[in-house]
């Protein structure tokens, strides 16, 4: 991997995420028009206000690093030339929720090196709550270290997942699933952010999280951070985790191999 400062990017993340969080909750409450991307998968002007100041953040900050955000796709770096770190910011994670006054929703932003992120930061702006990591540093709260939580049976595990945005058109792949873990698990929450849902695994407010189609903004920041707090991100098959590969399950450790095994009975039809 080339030489960068993880930590150097993780506060630089952070602060990113304070500002653009700071203009969410200025705009939140407010009665919003969203557009429709899809059936159920909506954008606000606070999505767009967001990633703009993002973006323009990071090309002050940063000109030979590129990025790939949400709602414009990608940006080449503005001094030119090949880039050594690459941004994946979502500014508005859980936007539905924002758009219904809903109060769960947060900016992510991560910085990848070499297709392996190295540094990331969460941020919740209603509960002013900063979620951070850098590779080989550990996962932080406000600056106070985080860790995962000790749970070892599903039967005591709170659970957190997510629906794709086809799951009208094609329930038969999503609920069967649902409902296997909705039936061994102490609880199986869905709300609407799967930033924040990992951050809340990292710090053990849940124990596990598995979601289907996300994309790598969705994903990039949390994942490192469940990491660092010493939680265990794979495939559903437990092969390694790519931020581009649509499908994440998540742990504090010792549920992964409890929820793999949910996964294959009911992928097999078992359930």
């Amino acid at each position: 991997m080339p030489s960068v400062d993880p930590v150097a990017l993780r506060d630089a993340a952070g602060e990113l995420a304070l500002e653009a969080g700071a203009l969410l909750r200025d705009g939140f409450g407010r009665n919003h028009a969203p557009e429709r991307k899809s059936r159920i998968d909506l954008v606000t002007e606070y999505d767009r206000r967001s990633e703009r100041m993002l973006v323009e953040g990071i090309a002050r900050r940063f000109p030979t690093h590129a990025v790939l955000a949400e709602e414009s796709g990608g940006h080449a770096p503005p001094a030119g030339g090949p880039a050594l770190v690459r941004w994946l910011i979502d500014p508005l994670d859980g936007t539905t929720n924002f758009a219904h006054n809903y109060p769960f929703f947060g900016v992510s932003i991560a910085a990848e090196v070499a297709e392996t992120v190295v540094a990331g930061a969460v941020y919740d702006p209603v509960r002013e709550e900063l979620f951070a990591a850098a590779h080989g540093q550990g996962s932080t709260l406000n600056g106070r270290p985080i860790r995962v939580s000790e749970i070892a049976r599903l039967e005591d595990a709170l659970l957190v997942t997510g629906f794709p945005y086809d799951v009208r058109e094609h329930p038969e792949r999503i609920l069967p699933l649902f409902k296997a873990f909705l039936v061994r698990a102490q609880g199986v929450r869905r709300d609407g952010s799967a930033a924040l849902n990992l951050c809340y695994l990292a710090m053990g407010r849940f124990d596990g999280f598995w979601e289907d189609d996300l994309a790598p903004w969705d994903v990039a920041a949390g994942s490192l951070i469940v990491r660092e707090a010493g939680g265990s991100v794979t495939g559903y098959d437990g092969g390694a985790f790519r931020i581009d590969a649509r499908q994440i399950l998540a742990s504090n450790g010792p549920l992964h191999g409890p929820m793999m095994a949910v996964i294959a009975r009911s992928a097999s039809g078992e359930e």
